[in-house]
């Protein structure tokens, strides 16, 4: 067996990360406190994370103002969604779709 199959990215690989991307395919973009929430998370943990697929050009962050607080904004890049759809392929075809 192949050990990295094709589309198999480690950068999506790591389960919150995963989460992440999960949660951001589905929609254009979400705030960051409803993913803290939803993956039940630190900020610090939910920083950390997203720093590393911003790094990877996978997410962007957008910040504005809401209700007179700051807050920031998560979206997948299309980079970011193309990494995600080919990790979940390689996932698919290591456990056998």
């Amino acid at each position: 067996m192949n050990p990295s199959p094709k589309g198999f990215d480690p950068i999506v690989h790591a389960p919150h990360r995963l989460r992440i991307c999960a949660l951001l395919d589905a929609v254009d973009e979400m705030e960051f406190s409803v993913v803290r929430d939803t993956l039940g998370v630190s900020d610090s943990v939910l920083s950390k994370q997203v720093a590393v697929l911003s790094e990877a050009s996978y997410v962007e962050q957008r910040r504005a103002v809401r209700n007179t607080r700051q807050r920031v904004w998560l979206r997948l890049t299309t980079q970011g969604r193309n990494a995600y759809h080919h990790h979940v392929a390689a996932l698919r075809s290591i456990i056998g779709d």
